[in-house]
């Protein structure tokens, strides 16, 4: 599957912390990765990342525009709610393409925990269902 990791610079610490605790069910799955996130992924852990440019650089709409294509199976992008983003849009057409084209998406540390351990266990493949067109 393919998996993007996303996070606001007050939530890089805690996608690291989230990357190395997952380790083992990330390392099979292709990885992207904003700029800064997945550089500090790859220096932290074993893992190998594709890295795009910083969100606010048009990071998030490369990410977007792998999910127009069906490209992408999973996001998690931990977000931080409490600072304002000059690249709002960018985030809210995200979310937005992630809702019509189903992807699952985790904002925050909780619900990326809970969409992890099901990809662990094999309960992620929504990609065998048909899609309604």
């Amino acid at each position: 599957m393919k998996v993007a990791l996303i996070a606001h610079d007050r939530k890089k610490e805690e996608m690291i912390q989230l990357a190395m605790a997952y380790e083992s069910i990330l390392a099979p799955h292709e990885l992207y990765a904003t700029g800064t996130t997945g550089t500090r992924i790859m220096e932290n852990t074993k893992l190998t990342v594709t890295r795009f440019l910083s969100g606010p650089l048009g990071g998030d709409q490369q990410i977007g525009a792998m999910i127009a294509r069906n490209e992408m199976d999973l996001i998690i992008f931990l977000r931080d709610p409490l600072t304002a983003q000059a690249h709002e849009p960018d985030i809210i057409a995200l979310l937005r393409l992630c809702d019509v084209h189903k992807i699952p998406f985790a904002t925050n540390m909780g619900t990326a925990e809970v969409l992890l351990k099901a990809l662990e266990r094999g309960e992620i493949a929504w990609r065998t269902v048909v899609n309604e067109e």
